[in-house]
């Protein structure tokens, strides 16, 4: 057993879990947060992407120890005041899901893609090549595409305005 402790969604957590405890599992069985989703078990689908010290992590694949200390996100952490983040905006706006359970892995990355691109600096091209790792079985990926862009666009312009 280890004692694992992380800023998750700005609260500080502790608890003892198994060396093995899987970061995914923390969040879902542990700190009972379940938007973070299992889809494969195998890193293939990307539906379980959290944010871990401000960079995109697919939490199957990373041992709750490993987020000792961490700042973890996860999409429950995303909304602000009773306000949708730009992205699940979007995602709401453009029927960027169908069944929802690929949306939480798909808006992370894609919070993580705005942040590493620049807000407003997403074309399609770089926006489906950014979301292989995330695999969506109902929609097409065309209105997840188009929910990222407007996300980005409107996050680019929110930027703007600030100045």
């Amino acid at each position: 057993m280890s004692k694992v402790s992380m800023v998750l969604n700005g609260k500080t957590v502790s608890a003892d879990v198994e060396d093995r405890t899987l970061l995914v599992s923390f969040i879902r069985e542990v700190r009972g947060l379940t938007g973070t989703h299992v889809g494969c078990d195998t890193s293939q689908c990307g539906a379980c992407v959290v944010h871990v010290d401000g960079k995109s992590v697919k939490s199957c694949t990373m041992l709750a120890a490993q987020a000792d200390g961490a700042e973890v996100v996860t999409v429950e952490g995303l909304a602000s005041n009773g306000e949708l983040h730009p992205v699940q905006a979007a995602f709401k706006e453009n029927h960027g899901l169908q069944c929802g359970f690929c949306t939480p892995g798909m808006i992370m990355s894609a919070i993580d893609m705005i942040n590493r691109y620049g807000a407003g600096n997403l074309d399609e091209a770089t926006i489906r090549h950014e979301l292989e790792g995330n695999i969506c079985r109902c929609t097409g990926y065309h209105n997840i595409v188009k929910s990222i862009k407007a996300a980005s666009d409107q996050m680019a312009g929110m930027a703007h305005a600030a100045e």
